[in-house]
């Protein structure tokens, strides 16, 4: 016997949210009843987490779905929405709800003029399109934004698919975003970075080498702040910093450029916390800005 209140959702767009968060519904006893799939890879998807879903098109999708779960691009989901308005396909009362992190329900209103309700709803975590992400949902948290007579049922889908609901202003989505993206997606960034470095001196395996410290920087990070915070900068060691830098300037691409920005920001933040005395401060801000070989010299220490 069915649970009360099953919705019959359309997923639109099968990339690596789309197709899990559906999987995620239909775990929960909501009945997909279709999904959009363009390319071979969103097929090939579609057919491994959502077995036995149609594959249809959008404008069916809309017709047949109570719940409409739009996981698109941030850029295509604004012309999306207002492509389907023109095309009369939303309808009263259905629940329409996008998974963009830079969105709130604003971008919905389309939506809302047609009488459907707009939800925001946002897994705070990185995909693989794989049925492992389903696990990491039930450690999960989303960005839900909804008006407020609305949001309790925005809440109620995060929770049955195992996730923790956190309300985000509707003024606040882009700066919610950033940080996520910046914690995340540069992240990433950083330990390629490093790991291009260690593989460029002979390392074999930097993965094997730069697991354990950022594991245990991460954990430390995430559970003491900026108190976890270690390194030259953290010191004052304005030598190291200055030879970081001198040898990074020979490297071609975006390492130094990533190094430097990294270490004021830690500096500024570093001397905030009383970590750094003043003349420390300018000791670093001094080996970073200068652009010479007869700059601050590293003693023989590291």
């Amino acid at each position: 016997m069915a649970k009360p209140g099953r919705l019959g959702v359309g997923i639109i767009g099968a990339g690596k949210v789309g197709a899990v968060l559906g999987a995620a519904l239909r775990a929960a006893e909501h009945a997909v009843v279709g999904v959009s799939a363009v390319s071979d890879a969103s097929r090939e998807r579609a057919e491994t987490l959502l077995p036995g879903v149609p594959v249809l098109d959008v404008q069916d999708i809309v017709e047949r779905s109570e719940l409409v779960l739009l996981a698109v691009p941030d850029d295509a989901l604004e012309g999306l929405v207002a492509g389907l308005a023109k095309l009369g396909a939303w309808q009263p009362g259905q629940l329409v709800a996008h998974t963009s992190g830079r969105f709130g329900v604003g971008v919905l209103h389309p939506v809302r003029a047609a009488g459907a309700v707009p939800l925001a709803l946002h897994p705070a975590m990185t995909f693989t399109g794989m049925s492992l992400d389903l696990t990491r949902l039930l450690d999960c948290t989303f960005g839900v934004t909804a008006d407020a007579a609305m949001l309790p049922i925005a809440q109620a889908l995060v929770v049955e698919m195992g996730a923790e609901p956190v309300v985000i202003a509707e003024g606040d989505r882009v700066i919610y975003h950033a940080a996520l993206a910046h914690g995340s997606n540069h992240l990433v960034t950083l330990v390629a970075q490093a790991s291009q470095l260690l593989r460029e001196v002979g390392v074999d395996a930097p993965e094997r080498m730069l697991g354990p410290l950022l594991r245990a920087t991460l954990e430390n990070a995430l559970a003491s702040g900026e108190s976890a915070l270690t390194g030259p900068v953290a010191r004052g060691d304005a030598g190291t910093v200055a030879a970081h830098a001198r040898a990074l300037r020979e490297h071609d691409g975006d390492i130094l450029e990533a190094y430097l920005a990294m270490a004021r920001a830690t500096a500024r933040r570093a001397e905030g916390r009383g970590l750094l005395k003043p003349d420390q401060l300018d000791g670093i801000r001094n080996a970073l800005d200068s652009t010479d070989d007869d700059g601050p010299q590293a003693p023989g220490g590291h």
